[in-house]
């Protein structure tokens, strides 16, 4: 995803997000978010690192670092052992949120061929 600077940026922790927002992010991250985190430096000069999340409306920055993502799709109903996003779930979640433009699944399925 490419940063759009005239949007807002958000900074915030996975679960300080509105569900419909982490329900988004698991569908455009079905296969976990481990291997999509970046580094960025925040305000006070510290390293963070951070799932990046684009919306038409605000560029997300989800704070968290590689064992916090694991963790999250670990403890995740939605997920399967293999930190897999459920095929119901994926389904539900792309009827959901299908018609809108900044959701991409098919980039993430050609990934796992």
């Amino acid at each position: 995803m490419t940063q759009n600077t005239s949007k807002p940026r958000v900074i915030k922790d996975f679960d300080k997000l509105e569900e419909n927002i982490q329900e988004q992010i698991k569908l455009s991250y079905p296969f976990g978010f481990a291997e999509h985190l970046i580094r960025f430096t925040n305000k006070d000069g510290a390293y963070v690192s951070a799932l990046p999340f684009e919306t038409d409306e605000r560029y997300y920055l989800v704070r968290m670092t590689v064992e916090k993502a694991e963790a999250i799709i670990e403890d995740d109903d939605d997920f399967d052992d293999d930190g897999n996003l459920k095929d119901d779930v994926k389904e539900e979640y792309s009827d959901k949120f299908g018609d809108l433009d900044y959701i991409n699944t098919e980039e993430d399925e050609d990934d796992e061929d």
